[in-house]
């Protein structure tokens, strides 16, 4: 195809044609795209974004897809993965991580050190981009507290830094998400020291309850909504008789009702449609609109 040629042409990295989102998707479902780049550096990545802007091209960044739901119809365009922007340094307290590198295996390493502020994000799937993008957290913390500051491409190609407040963070929100065009590279956090037993001890603890109230043994994205302020969207969901409630193959999970699993081939379509209806029961009952953590990519 000539999109693909071009970009071999531009030699920015290694790009797989063809590919199906099963295998990119923490749900397992969604149809195929047309090819998928993983730029081998930042110069690579702004050859490759003005190709396709320039070209109108379809196009986004993928990271550990944990909280995407592809449609089962073609993706026609481009996915971008920044796995090789994986470097990290550590600095006292300061640790400056690449926007490729995995959250979990940051978390773990990092907590395994003696650092202490990062515990909550042992259990999150995805990489340090993508949860900056989402302002990622678990048990009343999230990236806000501990970024100190991001390294952003911005539309016009410049690579800059952004402070923690320049970014905007708020309950699963960012800058990022307001301003797609603006990519992260890189994200300096800010970390106490603490002893390593006690934090991985927590971690344990956490990890242990998370398998007893979580539907972990299949495949999802996580919370499907935020909670709604002084309530939870679980309880709502299970309210209005969803827990078990299917659509094919995707299902509102018995353990959690704020999870659709999917319980062997869910595809794109199933996922979203059950979203959508759980959505508009809750309002429909309760005059709650709930938000949707996850992204419905066409």
């Amino acid at each position: 195809m000539e999109i693909l040629k071009d970009i071999r042409d531009l030699n920015v990295g290694e790009i797989l044609e063809d590919i199906d989102m099963r295998e990119y998707t923490t749900y397992r479902a969604g149809g195929h795209a047309l090819g998928l780049v993983y730029p081998k550096d930042v110069e690579g990545l702004i050859v490759l974004l003005k190709y396709l802007r320039e070209n109108n091209i379809k196009h986004k960044i993928l990271g550990k897809g944990s909280n995407l739901i592809f449609s089962d119809e073609k993706y026609e365009g481009i996915l971008i993965k920044l796995d090789a922007l994986d470097e990290l340094e550590v600095k006292g307290r300061e640790i400056r991580v690449g926007a490729g590198y995995p959250l979990i295996k940051l978390a773990v390493r990092l907590s395994r050190l003696g650092y202490t502020g990062l515990e909550f994000a042992t259990g999150i799937p995805g990489t340090v981009g993508g949860a900056v993008y989402m302002n990622a957290g678990a048990y009343k913390s999230d990236m806000g507290y501990i970024v100190k500051s991001v390294k952003v491409l911005t539309p016009r190609y410049r690579v800059v830094e952004m402070t923690n407040y320049d970014m905007h963070f708020h309950y699963r929100s960012s800058f990022l998400q307001q301003n797609p065009d603006y990519i992260c590279l890189e994200a300096t956090l800010i970390l106490q020291k603490g002893d390593p037993d006690e934090i991985m001890q927590l971690i344990d603890d956490r990890k242990r309850r998370r398998l007893e109230t979580q539907p972990l043994e299949y495949p999802s994205a996580g919370s499907v909504f935020r909670n709604p302020e002084g309530d939870y969207a679980g309880r709502l969901i299970e309210e209005c008789g969803y827990k078990g409630y299917s659509i094919g193959d995707a299902e509102v999970s018995t353990k959690h009702a704020n999870f659709v699993i999917n319980k062997g081939n869910a595809n794109g379509n199933d996922i979203k449609k059950l979203i959508l209806e759980i959505q508009s029961k809750v309002k429909e009952k309760y005059g709650i609109e709930l938000k949707i953590e996850q992204e419905f990519v066409e």
